[in-house]
C-alpha cells in the first residue's frame, strides 16, 4: 500500500495507471504550440489553462485539475488506483473503457503494484517510444510527429483498430 518514504519518481504516473508523457495535451503543452492551440480551440479552454506538466504537477488540464480518481487516492492515502482495497471500482471502469489511451490501465497499474513506480516509468516509455526515431507519441499520433514512421509507437500497433474506430466518431 501506500509508502511514506517512497516518493513518486516524478510527475509523469497518474494515479489511474495512465503515462502523462504520451499524452496529447502533455505533449502539445511542452513540444508543439501549433498543437497546443488546435487542441484549446476544440475544447474552447484558453491555450494557457490548456498546460499540463503531468497529472502529479501543480499545472494540468481543466479536466486532469478535477479528477476524482486523484482525490480519492489522496483521501484514501495512495499512491494509485490499483493499491486501492476496492480497485477496480465501477469510476475506475468507466474511465477505462471510454477512450482507447486507457485500455492498458489495468497492465499498466498491475506493473507498478508488481515492480514499482520508477521501474515502471522507465518501461512503458518504450510503449509510446517511435521504433525509428524514440520520440514519444500519443496513442493518437497514428503516424510518428517526428518522422512520420507507422504505426508511430507499439502502443498504436497493438491498440489500432479501437483508435481508428474511435477517432472516426470524433
Amino acid at each position: 500500500m501506500h509508502r511514506e518514504t517512497e516518493k513518486i519518481p516524478n510527475e509523469l504516473a497518474a494515479v489511474c495507471g495512465l503515462y502523462c508523457a504520451a499524452c496529447s495535451w502533455f505533449i502539445a503543452a511542452n513540444e508543439d504550440p501549433e498543437r497546443l492551440k488546435r487542441l484549446a480551440a476544440q475544447r474552447n479552454w484558453p491555450v494557457e489553462e490548456s498546460r499540463c506538466h503531468g497529472c502529479r504537477s501543480e499545472k494540468r488540464l481543466p479536466y486532469c485539475g478535477t479528477c476524482g480518481m486523484s482525490a480519492c487516492a489522496a483521501q484514501r492515502g495512495i499512491d494509485f488506483c490499483g493499491e486501492c482495497e476496492e480497485y477496480p471500482c465501477e469510476d475506475l471502469k468507466r474511465f477505462q473503457a471510454a477512450m482507447p489511451h486507457r485500455i492498458g490501465l489495468w497492465a499498466n497499474l498491475g506493473r507498478i503494484r508488481s515492480v514499482g513506480c520508477g521501474q515502471w516509468l522507465e518501461e512503458i516509455r518504450e510503449n509510446y517510444a517511435c521504433p525509428q526515431c524514440g520520440t514519444i507519441n500519443s496513442a493518437y499520433d497514428l503516424t510518428c510527429r517526428k518522422c512520420g514512421k507507422e504505426p508511430s509507437c507499439r502502443y498504436v500497433a497493438d491498440h489500432r483498430q479501437a483508435i481508428e474506430q474511435y477517432l472516426k466518431k470524433r
